[in-house]
């Protein structure tokens, strides 16, 4: 009889976000299909996150899997550099069509930290090559960005930073604005604007993710990048998280007046399916780097850019994307949460529930440690009843693929409800 993955997975593999000593088992996943994962005990529990928001057309969707199928018949991967293929062109076309307009070019990479850590870089080099020296760069409190240097450093997130922070590049944090502070925060930024350092400005627009799906709105953000773009800050939106429909528009910068120099994707552009990243820029910071000096080129790079498959599959997820059937099934969902809002907003566990798009967030009236007992309790709880939810500390929050079925998400809310009910008592 075969060991349990779980078992077999002790012996070498070492997991992210784990302390192994003290939590040894993972579960074996065997297998996926639409919103459902199965684990290798046969139990099946609906992905109420998408699989850390990838996944939102479904697990093995059969359109994705099909085209990713095709193409590995005809190129699996080549060099990006001095070569170019179909699959990365045609992507490239479809992502300028759902783009913010001011966008103009793509850097392909490998997943969401590479997409922040590029458009760092590229800030940076933006102002180097103008012959200014600029190196301080913005970054919202509690934001978070990534795991690589550049983007653990603008991550304001200790739990994640600890032993590196003496290492960091220079970054400044303010306030996220809100309509009782935003006259405070442009105040303390016009402040950090003067010294002429500040290179460039990263944000994660309207929805603070590993914060908690910390939501803030527009009107104060607006205001505030319509102050850096004054003072040639460069914009960096990372919609790592927040791309491709979460928000019920592509992009939650779509909701934004002030649009962003560079825009950082991850996450739900390949729907999961295969790890790829694009960071865009406008025209003028491309050619910030367009010159007769090679020294002035962007010199960043990674073996598996562009490759074939992952631009197959985000291509395929953007036709997925724009269809009506799918914008159908974000109008559903987004009708759903506010539905289920209704019956969770009065109750006494609960506080500050928020949602934007098919994003619904809540607290539970008790204090939990982020990676804590209780927290993980809390999660076996779900796990137990069939949802997979991950818990942010006290913070529980939604974000299902587009393809779940009414009777799936009725059982998510119930489960919820279920769970609050035994906390009361």
């Amino acid at each position: 009889m075969q060991t349990h993955l779980s078992k077999r997975d002790q012996k070498h593999i070492w997991h992210p976000l784990t302390q192994h000593k003290l939590y040894p088992e993972m579960l074996g996943i065997s297998s996926a299909q639409g919103a459902m994962i199965r684990d290798e005990n046969g139990n099946e529990y609906i992905d109420a996150i998408s699989s850390w928001y990838t996944c939102v057309y479904g697990h093995c969707n059969p359109q994705i899997l099909k085209a990713v199928s095709n193409q590995m018949q005809v190129l699996d991967q080549v060099v990006f550099s001095g070569f170019t293929h179909e699959p990365a062109v045609a992507l490239s076309e479809a992502l300028m069509e759902i783009l913010p307009h001011n966008q103009e070019k793509l850097f392909f990479s490998d997943n969401g930290s590479t997409a922040t850590e590029i458009g760092i870089k590229m800030a940076l080099q933006y102002h180097f090559n103008r012959g200014e020296r600029r190196n301080v760069l913005l970054a919202f409190e509690e934001g978070f960005h990534g795991d690589t240097f550049g983007a653990m450093s603008v991550s304001g997130l200790s739990v994640y930073n600890g032993p590196f922070e003496e290492l960091f590049l220079q970054v400044k944090r303010i306030p996220v604005p809100t309509v009782e502070n935003i006259d405070e925060v442009e105040s303390s930024l016009n402040t950090l604007l003067s010294s002429n350092s500040v290179a460039g400005f990263i944000y994660e627009p309207l929805v603070q993710g590993a914060a908690g799906m910390k939501m803030h709105d527009a009107r104060g953000l607006n205001r505030i990048l319509k102050i850096l773009k004054a003072n040639n800050v460069v914009t960096i939106a990372d919609e790592v998280m927040t791309g491709f429909g979460k928000t019920g528009s592509f992009f939650a910068s779509d909701h934004l007046q002030e649009k962003p120099d560079i825009i950082c994707l991850s996450k739900a552009l390949t729907a999961g399916l295969m790890p790829m990243a694009v960071t865009s820029c406008t025209a003028a910071i491309y050619d910030a780097f367009y010159s007769d000096e090679i020294s002035r080129g962007f010199f960043h790079g990674h073996t598996y850019t562009a490759n074939p498959l992952a631009c197959t599959a985000a291509l395929t997820g953007i036709k997925l994307l724009r269809s009506r059937e799918m914008q159908d099934n974000i109008q559903r969902i987004i009708q759903s949460h506010k539905s289920f809002d209704m019956q969770l907003r009065e109750n006494p566990m609960v506080q500050n529930t928020r949602q934007i798009g098919v994003i619904y967030a809540f607290e539970l009236a008790m204090a939990m440690e982020r990676y804590g007992n209780l927290r993980d309790i809390l999660f076996r709880q779900f796990m137990d009843r069939g949802v997979f939810l991950r818990p942010l500390g006290n913070t529980i929050y939604l974000l299902p693929p587009y393809v779940i079925k009414d009777e799936q998400l009725q059982h998510v809310y119930q489960v919820i409800l279920g769970i609050l009910t035994e906390y009361q008592h």
